[in-house]
């Protein structure tokens, strides 16, 4: 398919000549003579370009512009003149015009700036569309009302500038929410500058989050920018600050309240303008408490708390992630997409999750390496993450009066029956421990002590 062009001009020799110039270049060429008759075509075609005229009868060529990025902002506008001045120049790029050619034309430069601006048009529309597969990748799946939630809150912090302090479990999707805040905001189009607070050696941090100088210590053979500079405009995500020292902490206290730092060995002070998300599976209150978490730092940071459900609490939610998983590796892997059985989905739905949402997309993408089968049945699914299939087997093996033993028939039945206990409460060994009437470090002894077994 030819690009479609519309061409605006007063002069009937102009919409003639370059009219017949560019059909025979394999565009697809439309005329208008004036303003008016422009956004009609406009309105009934839509062309990917328009070449328009400045000096008509009617509304001049500035105005059609105006109307044109209003009702049309994709489409790319090169304006015609044969009175170029700069001021000229100046108003219609500020409206959005692509470029400015002078009359008389030369075929060459226009056939040059339509191909450019159709160029970019088309980079425009590749990162449109990149960015919304960037947002699909980084969207939060799942409708259970923790999870909605977590997407209202999301929805009302990414419009604004507002610093945000994100807790939860690892594995919880974290950086997945400080990634969607970003793409939802107005800094989208700026870089998003992941840290890993608790990855950096102590000695290296100031020179990964501030830069440093050449020869600023043995080893600094030429300049670094630091990542507080590379975010400057965009969002900067601290992931895990609760594992920062406190010296680091007073450091970056300094640079949040001052949005300016020092590269390490320099002298000049750089502004720079970040939006800051933090994040930390910890209880940062009572990091606190104990001394190992400035408060005015957790105060600055935490103008905005996200708290990011583990998915024990959001056990609604587990079809839709795991069909999403494994529509994900079937792309990743150019394979049919594998299925998976409500009997399967029910074992996974009364498993604890300690691992998380991460723990569970691991678990997917090996049954759908491992199973052969176009669907993943309850069989397929791991002793690990079965507990209930293989406690309902021991119960019916063990013949406790066939033991020879009375101390081996207790062990077996306690056994038996804190394996059914566990699963009946999602493994959670506070609730288990009250349902059944012990303390809960007896609990967790008892479970230690059976060695061998599948709890």
């Amino acid at each position: 398919m030819f690009p479609s062009l519309l061409i605006v001009d007063d002069e009937p020799s102009i919409l003639q000549s370059l009219g017949g110039l560019l059909s025979d270049e394999g565009f697809e060429v439309t005329t208008a003579v004036n303003g008016y008759e422009a956004l009609k075509t406009i309105d009934e075609e839509s062309p990917d370009l328009v070449l328009l005229d400045i000096w008509m009868p009617g509304i001049d060529g500035i105005e059609t512009l105006k109307e044109i990025k209003k009702e049309n902002p994709h489409i790319q506008v090169i304006i015609i003149t044969g009175h170029g001045t700069i001021e000229t120049a100046v108003k219609a790029t500020k409206l959005g015009a692509f470029d400015l050619i002078e009359k008389p034309l030369s075929i060459d430069k226009v056939i040059v700036a339509i191909n450019n601006a159709l160029n970019f048009r088309r980079l425009e529309e590749e990162n449109k569309y990149l960015r919304k597969k960037t947002l699909e990748k980084n969207s939060i799946n799942g409708d259970s009302p923790k999870t909605t939630e977590l997407k209202n809150n999301i929805a009302k912090a990414a419009p604004t500038d507002t610093w945000i302090l994100i807790i939860g479990e690892n594995g919880t999707g974290k950086e997945l929410v400080a990634r969607m805040i970003h793409h939802l905001s107005p800094r989208a189009d700026q870089p998003l500058i992941d840290v890993s607070c608790a990855a950096i050696p102590e000695n290296l941090i100031e020179s990964e989050l501030f830069g440093h100088e050449k020869g600023a210590f043995p080893g600094a053979a030429s300049r670094k920018i630091g990542k507080f500079e590379l975010a400057s405009n965009g969002t900067i995500f601290l992931d895990e600050i609760g594992d920062m020292s406190l010296k680091t902490q007073a450091k970056i206290l300094r640079v949040l309240q001052e949005q300016k730092i020092q590269r390490v060995g320099g002298s000049r002070t750089i502004s720079v303008d970040v939006r800051v998300i933090a994040a930390s599976n910890k209880n940062l209150e009572e990091e606190i408490e104990k001394g190992r978490f400035r408060e005015d730092l957790f105060y600055r940071l935490n103008v905005l708390p996200i708290d990011v459900p583990p998915l024990r609490k959001r056990i609604d939610d587990i079809p839709v992630l795991v069909e999403t998983f494994l529509e994900d590796f079937a792309i990743q892997n150019r394979d049919r997409k594998k299925k998976i059985t409500s009997d399967a989905l029910g074992i996974l739905s009364r498993y604890s999750w300690p691992g998380n949402v991460r723990e569970l997309k691991n678990l997917v993408e090996r049954l759908a390496i491992l199973v052969d089968a176009d669907a993943i049945d309850s069989r397929d699914i791991p002793d690990a993450y079965n507990p209930e299939a293989n406690s309902e087997n021991d119960l019916t093996e063990y013949q406790f009066l066939n033991f020879d033993t009375f101390k081996k028939a207790r062990s077996a039945f306690e056994q038996a029956f804190i394996t059914r206990k566990l699963i009946q409460h999602r493994n959670n060994v506070t609730k288990t421990a009250e349902a059944i009437g012990v303390g809960r470090s007896f609990l967790h002894k008892r479970i230690k002590s059976f060695k061998g077994s599948r709890l």
